[in-house]
């Protein structure tokens, strides 16, 4: 990085740093803002993962932003005021709508530049809930994660669309790539899901275990297969949602799948989890915005079947890397994973070397943030370092070539499922 290059200070905002989307991509930017040279600033209530933001080179700032009251909203907005001035901070990123609505007061009374990611699609069920998110429009730049939340914002936002900077999520493919996985964990797992030694096929379903989540459908549709050597591993948080996971053993026993489910809480060893499966489910009865699991699981050679709306569209190419399926359906799920299950070793194969392909033409870790950095630098001046290191490079994106889709499974046999 050249002498005469500015130090810009970042500062990112988000509730807590739990577990999750918005938290992993909160760290990954802490990473290249810290690889372009500038300071690294995050400010949540904390968590599980604060550590991380500090080993990504970055510094944590506890707060209590994941309150939605509006008095402690309103002496967050004093809090980040005050913090901007001290840590002359140039350009706040706000990632959920109570962190915003705080950044965007202080961001106003110290006349910082202010940004906004729109993660997911929020309610707009009452007025009261387009005027709590309106705050993520607010932003002199908007983030859309997929192609889907931008036409999802410019259609009910009424922005204006040179404001909207479709950025898509990335992997990490120096963590999800089948040649670096670590056999101790593979074990562990294993031992954790009580996987049989002998040939049984496993069902991955990753994600928050809940209603909207769609696990219930996947219940009817695995006592609908016809193949029936299979363990299904329902991967997830589930507190707050007891109740739904008290129905779903019900619904196991009634379906006479006892012994043949497991359901555990989310584990930091994802690309083993991956590494696991033979086929990994995406079953949301609502769309996803993005859908790291689709793409992560591609970059690892598996398989995705998912719910055929949001994000799943964008990452998933049908009958080449996954197939997609009527959301809620059961017939058709449980016919996919058949299908899936039962092509012959040479369709796989191809299948999986395709998956991989795609994702890192499309969904690369670096592409996004180079594409982050780009637009902070857009903002605030000053060309990235980051191209002249040769650390992050991105070209534009462009569409599959003709070389791409010959490499793909044989389209010959396209899934054909009816309800």
């Amino acid at each position: 990085m050249s002498e005469s290059a500015p130090v810009y200070t970042i500062l990112q905002v988000l509730p807590r740093l739990e577990s999750g989307g918005v938290e992993r991509g909160t760290i990954e930017i802490t990473q290249a803002i810290v690889t372009a040279g500038m300071r690294a600033l995050v400010a949540s209530n904390g968590g599980a993962l604060e550590p991380m933001i500090a080993r990504a080179g970055g510094k944590h700032i506890k707060l209590p932003l994941h309150s939605k009251n509006p008095f402690m909203i309103w002496r967050n907005a004093l809090s980040l005021a005050r913090l901007i001035r001290d840590e002359k901070i140039d350009l706040v990123h706000a990632r959920s709508r109570a962190p915003a609505w705080s950044a965007y007061l202080a961001c106003r009374r110290t006349h910082t530049k202010f940004i906004t990611t729109f993660h997911g699609i929020y309610s707009r069920k009452t007025k009261w809930k387009q005027r709590y998110n309106s705050v993520m429009v607010l932003g002199e730049k908007i983030i859309a994660v997929s192609g889907y939340v931008k036409e999802h914002v410019l259609q009910h936002y009424h922005v204006a669309e040179d404001r909207v900077v479709r950025i898509d999520r990335g992997v990490d493919f120096k963590l999800f790539t089948p040649d670096k996985i670590v056999a101790d964990r593979m074990a562990l797992l294993t031992r954790e899901w009580r996987l049989p030694d002998d040939d049984v096929r496993v069902i991955l379903v990753p994600g928050r275990i809940s209603r909207i989540k769609g696990h219930h459908v996947v219940l009817k549709a695995l006592a609908a297969m016809r193949h029936q050597r299979f363990i299904c591993v329902f991967l997830g948080n589930a507190a707050g949602h007891e109740h739904y996971v008290a129905q779903l053993n019900a619904l196991m026993s009634e379906l006479k799948l006892e012994g043949r489910i497991r359901i555990v809480p989310h584990t930091p060893y994802m690309a083993e989890a991956l590494a696991l499966s033979d086929i990994v489910l995406m079953p949301s009865l609502k769309p996803e915005s993005f859908g790291r699991v689709a793409v992560e699981a591609q970059a690892m050679g598996k398989l995705v079947i998912a719910s055929d709306h949001g994000g799943a569209r964008e990452t998933i190419v049908p009958n080449e890397t996954g197939y997609l399926v009527e959301p809620g359906n059961v017939h058709m799920l449980a016919a996919a994973m058949d299908y899936a299950l039962e092509r012959d070793e040479a369709t796989k194969a191809a299948m999986a070397e395709f998956a991989v392909q795609h994702v890192r033409a499309h969904f690369s870790i670096a592409r996004m943030k180079n594409a982050t950095i780009r637009l902070y630098r857009e903002l605030l001046g000053g060309a990235s370092p980051l191209e002249e290191k040769g650390e992050i490079r991105t070209p534009a994106r462009e569409e599959r070539s003709d070389s791409d889709q010959a490499s793909a499974a044989d389209p010959s046999t396209p899934l054909k499922i009816s309800a």
